[in-house]
């Protein structure tokens, strides 16, 4: 058998050294064309039910890295927030830079699998790579690595950001990288007649995308929400980061384990190339002939005739065609990704308490991919063909179009859900002003006035009033009166603070004490710090800082304790000592997590005595006054500083909801339809062109929220809307122009007209050759 060959070998090469370049390529070309099959075709891979062996690895492969990026991904945002201590605008920012940067990188991907490397180098190459990213970024997570003096928080903030940039730059050029590569290498596992396998591939290599989503975004916010730390317990980070590194080692591992299985095609030259090189000289050579004096060609890219043949130049054509309507797109990407940052920031103020079940706020992200697992099959199997008996012509460029209007829709739910969490969040003094409350711990009741006749205030018995805002600059003095007793201090307030009033009425005097709480500049060296006690007439005028100027987050609670024993108690809240609390004085504030009740205990002169605080909610702050300490009974009162989250989470199910239909429209559509219209040597490139989309999509968003300045988040929520609905019309304009071609036909006529030129050149060739003979 192997003579026959060799000898067919030899004469093509003999004929080819006779005959002219033009023939001469083309049958070179299908010479090494057919000696790549034969060799691929010697050689015998592992089949396991009919599928090659290769391809488990692959799925498991792609399941582990999918598992990894988005487990990351999933609290990356959040980690900036409360880690880094970055404000939401830069995390939002920074956030999109680094999924835009995921999306550019496959182009470099693509070119050095297909022109250098090939795919099984490139992959295990960029995987490396990405291992090394993941375990840079879990070990930037960890606080003890500069916090020296063992307070919880890094001393040197710095370090860790440096190693999170130089952590999420090496990610983004693995993910990317290999993102054009690992798919397109299981395609090539199958031989040419087993196109059902392949088929089912492609769908069991989605579903493990799909699940690896899906388990990571459950599972990761979970081990973030744990406690961890060598020197202090923090929210565990590097669990979160780590856990995913690991499943990019396990990813990487695996792949390489299946190497002796693998049918690896070498780098045969990457068409995206030919392509740039194809336009740019179309644009150069028409720029030469600008003159009127050369006739007009049918299009600008027939200038690249004198160097490209036809099939690239149609081929380039249909391209481009497809990519011209892919500049509408990125708008779309612009807000289906702030389901990472927005979406996520949003849910942390929200009441995550579903029952039994604290979700957290980056899981909310999950509602996603279980919508899409739900609701492609019923989309393609009922709302499709319910389409079709309508006689609604529903083509796959009018439902990108109403994918684009869903997902504005989307971002109007969310900002009617945001108009209504900004209804529940309290205000804080602005500059120039000062916010009062009024905690009345005596028998009788108080009148509070303050002056200069600003405003009067009755607080009954173990009442209090919420907080009264007033101009700093008018605001001198309080008299307050009780029965007939009568207390007045002049008031001095730095400003924008708040500040707790504490009236406890006695048989010769009223007390009063002020609890204040300076904004966070005021207090950045005065935090929990305890200003020296001055008489003013026969009361008590006492300072406390606390840094306590916003709603708590996370769904974390704020607590603190007024003793209004008159001897002093040592306080413990679960497992965290509030220390000894004098007589008629006040806590620091401590931080506990929400949807939880837990065990109050205060010492008395060797007197224990115990109670179980309420359930408290999420995100709230409260001041808890106790009253009795006697034979095991702990009297407590509770005072609301700031209100808990009320607004639930699952409001967000709705704008989820909308924005998967809009998901389904739009991306499963639009791969369909750029598959369809692709010739068969470019699909890559249109692949190419749509990952580009998701990247300046995110790219998008860093321009609209840098230059909107809008103060209310609602608002920003409507612009995207409005952005997204206006690029939407444009989009509908321009696909009610577009003629849809079938890119097989295409491809066809231009086989049959290549056949007849050949044929044509080579009669013209046996005929010189035949008048050369006879001469």
């Amino acid at each position: 058998m192997e003579m026959p060959i060799a000898a067919a070998g030899d004469s093509v090469n003999t004929a080819v050294t006779t005959m002219p370049f033009w023939i001469s390529s083309k049958v070179s070309s299908i010479s090494k064309s057919e000696e790549m099959q034969d060799s691929s075709s010697s050689t015998v891979f592992p089949v396991c039910f009919g599928y090659p062996l290769s391809i488990f690895f692959i799925v498991v492969n792609e399941f582990c890295e999918r598992f990894s990026y988005y487990g990351m991904r999933a609290v990356l945002v959040l980690y900036f927030k409360y880690f880094l201590h970055w404000y939401d605008n830069l995390s939002t920012a920074i956030y999109h830079t680094f999924v835009a940067l995921c999306y550019l990188t496959p182009i470099l991907g693509a070119l050095i699998a297909d022109s250098w490397l090939g795919k099984f180098k490139t992959i295990v190459s960029l995987s490396i790579v990405y291992t090394i990213g993941q375990a840079v970024i879990s070990v930037s997570s960890i606080s003890d690595l500069t916090d020296h003096n063992r307070d919880g928080s890094p001393d040197n903030v710095s370090v860790h950001i440096a190693l999170s940039m130089i952590g999420l730059i090496l990610i983004a050029l693995g993910t990317g990288g290999i993102k054009p590569c690992v798919s397109a290498f299981g395609g090539d596992q199958f031989e040419d007649d087993q196109e059902k396998q392949r088929s089912r591939f492609f769908s069991i290599f989605y579903l493990s995308i799909n699940a690896g989503s899906l388990i990571s975004t459950i599972v990761t916010p979970v081990l973030r929400a744990q406690s961890c730390g060598i020197h202090s317990k923090q929210q565990c980070y590097p669990l979160a980061f780590g856990v995913p590194a690991a499943l990019m080692a396990i990813s990487l591992a695996v792949f390489v384990i299946g190497s002796g299985m693998y049918k690896k095609v070498q780098p045969q030259g990457n068409v995206m190339i030919e392509v740039f090189k194809c336009v740019a000289f179309a644009i150069k050579n028409r720029f030469r002939h600008r003159s009127k004096e050369f006739p007009k060609r049918e299009h600008w890219l027939d200038w690249a005739s004198e160097k490209y043949d036809k099939r690239l130049i149609v081929q380039t054509k249909m391209v481009l065609k497809v990519l011209f309507l892919y500049i509408p797109l990125p708008m779309f990407w612009a807000l289906f990704d702030q389901q990472g940052s927005r979406w996520t920031l949003q849910a942390t103020t929200m009441d995550g308490n579903f029952g039994s079940i604290q979700i957290q706020p980056d899981q909310m992200q999950t509602v996603n991919p279980i919508l899409i697992v739900i609701m492609v099959p019923i989309v393609d199997a009922v709302i499709y063909p319910l389409i079709k008996k309508c006689k609604i012509n529903f083509t796959p460029l009018r439902k990108i179009t109403v994918g684009m209007f869903l997902a504005s829709l989307a971002f109007v739910a969310a900002a009617l859900v945001q108009v209504q969490i900004d209804k529940t969040l309290p205000v804080f003094p602005a500059a120039g002003q000062s916010q009062i409350k009024v905690i009345n711990l005596g028998t009788d009741n108080v009148i509070v006035q303050f002056e200069p006749q600003l405003q009067n205030v009755t607080v009954a018995s173990m009442e209090s009033t919420g907080y009264m805002t007033f101009e700093t600059s008018q605001l001198q003095s309080v008299n307050i009166t009780s029965g007939n007793k009568t207390k007045y201090e002049m008031i001095e307030f730095p400003g924008q603070n708040r500040h707790t009033l504490g009236i406890k009425t006695t048989a010769t005097e009223i007390i009063a004490k002020w609890v204040s709480l300076l904004n966070s500049e005021d207090t950045a060296y005065l935090s929990h710090s305890l200003m020296p006690t001055k008489r003013l007439d026969n009361g008590l005028f006492h300072q406390l800082f606390d840094n306590v100027t916003s709603k708590p987050e996370e769904g974390n609670n704020l607590i603190r304790f007024i003793n209004n024993l008159p001897d002093d108690i040592n306080i413990t809240m679960e497992d965290t000592s509030f220390g000894t609390v004098m007589s008629l004085s006040a806590s620091n504030y401590a931080s506990f997590s929400g949807g939880r009740k837990d065990k109050i205990q205060a010492t008395r002169n060797s007197t224990t005595c115990s109670v179980t605080s309420e359930v408290f909610g999420f995100g709230s702050a409260y001041t808890i006054i106790i009253n009795e300490c006697t034979d095991d009974n702990l009297g407590i009162l509770y005072s609301e500083d700031i209100a808990p989250n009320t607004v639930h989470m699952a409001w967000q199910i709705p704008q989820y909801f909308i924005l998967t239909c809009a998901e389904v429209l739009f991306s499963v559509t639009g791969l369909e339809f750029s598959y369809s219209q692709a010739p068969s040597n470019m699909k890559a490139v249109l692949q190419a062109g749509w990952l580009l989309t998701v990247a300046v999509g995110n790219i998008i968003v860093l321009i609209v929220a840098g230059a909107s300045k809008l103060s209310e988040q609602w608002a920003e929520y409507v612009l995207f809307a409005a952005l997204l609905l206006a690029v939407c019309i444009i989009f509908a304009v321009m696909a009610y122009f577009y003629t849809y071609t079938d890119p097989n036909k295409v491809e066809a006529q231009l086989d049959e007209e290549e056949k007849e030129q050949v044929k044509k050149e080579q009669d013209i060739y046996e005929k010189q050759a035949e008048t050369v003979s006879r001469m």
